[in-house]
């Protein structure tokens, strides 16, 4: 009996000095799980990927675009410096940013979605476009099913670009020619009949 009064006395000793270390235990573990959340909502925490969805008033004159070696060129959510530098690339300058707008004539466009928007395609969205003195009426859109002004199915001319051009024809970008000149281009082009900026 007097064996074990020393015994419970030690084991008491020992659970009473064990109190602050399981306290600091649960402190760090209950700081750390916090921190966790913490962390955890800030990875989970993200930002809706960029995407466009073009209407017809965002269509402007091709005259209040920035022209590149026949075609032209802008940017709706403002990254038209990074469109530009992808364009001016001549040996390709890898993909457009979202919201880029492509217009080689006026009743045609091209307009770069967000991702996952047409892998097919992508991520452009092309369209079919009736223009005007009063703006641009919206024909058609989409990325498989939009026709050109020659009859043909637009994925399929510009799926023919080679990879580092992203889908945009020009003469030596891997594209079938267009069956019109140049010049009857440049005729098109400067007939866009849709009002100017600041008109």
């Amino acid at each position: 009996m007097h064996t074990t009064r020393p015994r419970l006395v030690g084991a008491r000793h020992w659970a009473l000095a064990a109190i602050p270390l399981v306290a600091a235990l649960v402190v760090a573990c209950g700081s750390s799980s916090s921190n966790d959340e913490t962390e955890s909502r800030g990875t989970t925490t993200t930002t809706a990927p960029e995407d466009f969805e073009m209407q017809a008033d965002d269509f402007v004159n091709l005259q209040d675009m920035t022209p590149i070696r026949g075609f032209f060129i802008d940017n709706q959510l403002g990254h038209l410096d990074e469109a530009l530098a992808v364009a001016n690339e001549p040996e390709g300058g890898g993909e457009y940013p979202v919201g880029t707008v492509i217009q080689l004539i006026p009743q045609e466009a091209m307009v770069k979605r967000g991702e996952g928007f047409a892998p097919e395609a992508n991520n452009w969205e092309f369209f079919s476009l009736e223009v005007s003195a009063e703006g641009t009426r919206i024909l058609s859109r989409g990325a498989a099913d939009v026709v050109n002004q020659f009859g043909g199915n637009c994925v399929d001319c510009h799926s023919a670009a080679r990879p580092e051009f992203d889908f945009v024809c020009e003469h030596d970008h891997g594209c079938a020619p267009l069956p019109i000149g140049d010049d009857v281009i440049r005729g098109v082009q400067q007939a866009d009949p849709r009002p100017r900026a600041g008109a």
